[in-house]
Order: structure tokens, then sequence, then C-alpha cells
């Protein structure tokens, strides 16, 4: 099956990170991020941390298009929050580099600006590669902006990193918004 059939079969399905996914997790990291990748222990390391941080995957459900003989589970993205005394933090967020452009990082970075409501978390803060623009583009979407810079924050290519951070999340993603449109 491919083309439209194949399409119409797949299913996407979010739900909570566990210990058992962070295998596919590290692939898809090294795949997404190969200068700067999280290690197996960096992510055991958030997974451990149950109180301050919520990390969360996209599974598809079907064919894969690029294994046909894979059906399958497959995880296509990820993304990850610490949060805490309120103010939170995007630690990460991945999307399979042959699923970007379909909204999965809005899915993503909405799931999270909504748990940090959740925990009271008003202001929100993310460092992004500074020749990332399209991650760029979709922070700004949401309301972030640039606060400051951390020079050559991504090693070993020496990248700088904007600091960005956007406030008025409980307001604008907390459960009296339940079922409207949150961002902006």
């Amino acid at each position: 099956m491919s083309g439209p059939e194949a399409q119409k079969s797949l299913r996407t399905e979010l739900r909570p990170m566990r210990w058992w996914d962070i295998p596919a997790v590290t692939v898809l990291e090294h795949r997404t991020f190969p200068e700067d990748a999280w290690s197996v222990g960096m992510f055991w390391s958030e997974l451990a941390e149950t109180a301050t941080r919520y990390y969360l995957v996209v599974e598809e459900h079907g064919p894969d298009a690029e294994h046909p003989d894979r059906e399958g589970p497959r995880i296509i993205g990820y993304a990850g929050l610490l949060a805490g005394l309120g103010e939170a933090e995007v630690q990460t967020i991945a999307v399979d580099p042959a699923r970007q452009g379909a909204g999965l990082g809005a899915t993503l970075l909405t799931e999270l600006l909504t748990e940090a409501a959740r925990r009271g978390c008003d202001d929100v803060v993310l460092e992004v590669r500074e020749d990332n623009s399209r991650a760029q583009d979709l922070y700004r979407r949401f309301g972030f902006a640039q606060v400051g810079l951390r020079r050559g924050y991504y090693q070993p290519a020496n990248v700088d990193a904007l600091v960005m951070r956007a406030s008025g999340i409980v307001e604008r993603f907390g459960p009296e918004r339940e079922g409207e449109e949150n961002h902006a």
C-alpha cells in the first residue's frame, strides 16, 4: 500500500515517554541532532526526575513508508519539560525529519505549555540553535521572544543558542481554556 491509501491508515498517538522508549528516542535524537545528541544516560536521568519533568512521545501506527515490511508503532517525535516554582523550561522537542512540517512540533509544544500551565508555571524559557530558523519560527508563533544569547552553547559545532521566553502561559494554556485554540 502506498500513496493516499497508506496515509489514511496511519494514526498518531501522543503519550507519556517511558523507559522502554529510550532506545527509539535515542535513535531519533541522533537522526535529528547529529552534532549534539543527548546520550541514553541523559534520557534516563530526565525520566528519573518524575516530580519536575514531563516527557512525551508521538507514536505513529500503521504501515511504515520507509520500511514497508514494518507495521508496528514507531516513535516519530518527543518532547520534554522541566517545571517548578512558577517557571518551566522546554528541555527538548524533536520530530523525525521525514515528518517535519506536518504540525507535530506545534502539537508537542502545545502539550508542554499546557502541562506548564497545569503546574502553575506562568513563564516558560528555552534555548534554540541560532541556525534553526524553523524552530525559532514555531516558538515565535507561540509567543516566545528572544531574551538572551548563549555563545558556543551547542558543542562541538560551537553554535550559539538563543534564549527565548514566553509569559502568560497559565492564562493562555490553563484548564479554563480547554477546548479553545490555545496559541496565537
